[in-house]
Order: C-alpha cells, then sequence, then structure tokens
C-alpha cells in the first residue's frame, strides 16, 4: 500500500471516529467466509458499519484525534476489526447473538459513551448499558410515578374525601 492510500485510510478513519460516538474492535480472523458474510449482512441490517483495518493504520487515526484513545493501544494486535454505531449495545448484543453458533468475534474492546471497555469479558457490562432514550424514559416514569399514585388515591377515594373535608370544616366552624 502506497503513502498516498495509507493517508487517505487514516484520513476516513478519522472522519468516521469524529462522527461517531460508539465502537466496538473485535477479532473476526479464522471465521469462514460464509460466517464473516452473514455476520457483514447482519450488522448492515441493524445499522453497524464493519470495516476490518490494519491496526498501525487505526493507531495513527487514533493519534490524530482529540480524544486520548492510548487506553485501545495495547489491544491492537493480530487481526482488527472496527464497527461503528450509534447505538450503545447493539454491537455487543449481536456479538453475544453470533457467538452462540461460533466461538468469534470476540470482543477486543470498545469505546462507548466516552468510557473504555476492555477485553472480552466486558461483554456482558455492555450489553446491559442503557441508551440515553431509554434512561430519559425510566426518569420520566420515576417522576411519574408519584403524581400516579396521588391521582389514583384521590379519584378511588373521592367520596371519602369530600366527607371529611365537609367534616373537617363544620368541625372547625
Amino acid at each position: 500500500m502506497k503513502k498516498e492510500e495509507k493517508d487517505q485510510v487514516i484520513e476516513a478513519l478519522v472522519a468516521k471516529l469524529s462522527e461517531t460516538k460508539n465502537f466496538y474492535l473485535t477479532d473476526t480472523s479464522a471465521m469462514t467466509v460464509e460466517k464473516t458474510n452473514n455476520l457483514r449482512r447482519t450488522c448492515f441490517k441493524r445499522n453497524i458499519e464493519l470495516k476490518v483495518v490494519k491496526n498501525t493504520l487505526l493507531r495513527k487515526a487514533f493519534d490524530r484525534l482529540e480524544t486520548d484513545y492510548s487506553a485501545l493501544y495495547p489491544i491492537l494486535k493480530g487481526s482488527t476489526a472496527v464497527m461503528f454505531t450509534d447505538s450503545v449495545n447493539e454491537p455487543a448484543k449481536l456479538i453475544k447473538e453470533v457467538r452462540r453458533t461460533d466461538d468469534k468475534p470476540v470482543l477486543k474492546g470498545a469505546y462507548v459513551e466516552e468510557s473504555f471497555y476492555i477485553g472480552d469479558n466486558m461483554l456482558d457490562a455492555l450489553i446491559a448499558i442503557k441508551t440515553k432514550n431509554e434512561v430519559i424514559g425510566e426518569i420520566v416514569g420515576l417522576l411519574q410515578s408519584p403524581a400516579r399514585n396521588v391521582v389514583s388515591a384521590l379519584q378511588s377515594g373521592g367520596g371519602k374525601l369530600a366527607g371529611i373535608v365537609k367534616t373537617l370544616s363544620e368541625r372547625n366552624a
């Protein structure tokens, strides 16, 4: 590969890493062509972009970005495929699903929600991460719950409440 081609690949990686908040680094080596093609198809269906990259070019792309990705440098060995995604946990779910029938792909590491996850043992932790919308939905639900309880109590005991208020007002008069 010529220097100009390498520079183009590095620039493309820098652009992709800049626009994508989350990415996973995996090892897909030793997967058959059929299994790799199935993985690529599944990634496409789930809006995950899968790219096999050279470790040295990926490291140079990391060096050109503002974020310090040095925590990922030790895992840049062997074959590396990058899964770019806007979803925080969809690639982890996909990896777990594929690994029910195969021992690959192996999670080398991930950068999700401005945090580093190193090693295949972090797969379950990545699956458990909730998206921003899921967290907002839970918070809204928690905030609405006490109000719902008060309204429900008022509606179910409406006649009783009116009687209590009337009795209290007569007692004070």
